[in-house]
């Protein structure tokens, strides 16, 4: 059955997180009114911002409703907050920083109907900067190996291709990017949404982690195609950026890995692996790079107790919301280490590697 047969236009809500974005919001807003969905709502959260972003917004796109989340609270806390206020049958998260298609929205509610399981998507991201490209924040579809290290249909580490049709079919993967995420309201309630301690950079793959252990679908629909600048909130340099990506991925492992699995990825991540991130950051003489792994490392040890809490409440969670077996292992988990193969290996495409 095609989706055009059985799409009967659910109401469908944008939601762009936003601080400070005025120039995005002036850049790209312009494109997702343009929109073709016809039961829309464009909704602004803004982390009140210091700048000219809500009387730009007011003053401009009267019609776009504003929600202030009350303070600066990050991508994901913030998130949480807004869409507490939001109504719809779908949510579609929106990074301030994209530029998107007129009918970008009818492929992803199109999957979402045709599939019950699937509980998220996203559509292909290319680069907006050089729009033949991928980009890092999702490309094609997100896949994670089992040391817990994301990469991309499309991107692995900073390696990115050009699109060149070679992963337009719609596939299940792991994880969804946060830039441009399709999401059922109900699931992204019932699963307590992102983890706000992250503020922000892996909440997206920490929540699809979840809603794949309850047996749930990610997909990518690779039909629609958005544009992402990336960057736009915090450069892939900053120490602050390094200090989140670090300390929530291992948070994420702890929330989510089979204790068997735990009892030896952890150390070797934890030990092993950042310590090898920690050593090469010093010999390049990275020092701030290098003083934000130490700090993310000793944060997660030192919120042991509050990390032992969210595994066993994400444990009872997924316990009484799962629909099925976990499809963790099925769909955009690849058995192998991503590191060995990008970096001893010398493979810098998806299509080189046996998934």
């Amino acid at each position: 059955m095609d989706a055009d047969d059985i799409l009967q236009h659910p109401h469908v809500a944008v939601v762009i997180l936003t601080w400070n974005g005025r120039k995005w919001l002036e850049q790209f807003l312009p494109s997702v009114v343009r929109s073709t969905w016809p039961s829309l709502d464009i909704i602004v959260a803004d982390n009140q911002s210091t700048d000219d972003t809500v009387a730009f917004l007011r003053a401009h796109y009267p019609a776009v409703k504003i929600i202030d989340t009350g303070g600066n609270y990050g991508f994901a806390k913030g998130y949480n907050i807004a869409l507490q206020q939001v109504t719809a049958e779908y949510f579609i998260l929106l990074n301030q920083d994209v530029e998107v298609t007129p009918d970008w929205i009818e492929p992803l509610i199109g999957a979402m109907e045709l599939d019950s399981d699937m509980g998220a998507c996203q559509p292909k991201i290319r680069a907006y900067r050089d729009k033949p490209a991928f980009e890092h924040a999702g490309a094609a579809g997100g896949f994670i190996d089992a040391l817990g290290y994301p990469f991309c249909r499309g991107r692995i580490f900073d390696k990115v291709e050009y699109d060149k049709g070679q992963y337009d079919m719609p596939q299940e993967v792991f994880w969804a990017s946060g830039a441009a995420l399709c999401i059922r309201p109900e699931l992204f309630r019932r699963f307590r949404g992102f983890d706000a301690d992250y503020f922000a950079h892996m909440e997206e793959i920490d929540l699809c982690w979840r809603l794949k252990r309850a047996g749930y679908r990610i997909g990518v629909v690779p039909s629609s195609v958005v544009y992402h600048v990336g960057g736009g909130s915090l450069p892939k340099e900053d120490p602050r950026k390094i200090f989140l990506n670090f300390r929530n991925s291992l948070s994420m492992l702890y929330k989510n890995l089979e204790l068997l699995e735990l009892l030896w990825k952890l150390p070797l991540r934890l030990l092993v692996l950042d310590v090898i991130a920690l050593l090469k950051s010093v010999k390049e003489g990275k020092w701030r790079e290098a003083w934000a792994i130490i700090r993310a490392d000793w944060y997660f040890v030192w919120s042991w107790p509050s990390q032992v809490w969210k595994r066993n409440r994400t444990r009872k969670i997924i316990q009484h919301n799962a629909i099925g077996p976990s499809r963790v292992k099925k769909s955009g988990y690849y058995h192998g280490s991503i590191i060995w193969q990008h970096f001893v290996r010398g493979r810098d495409a998806f299509s080189d590697l046996d998934v």
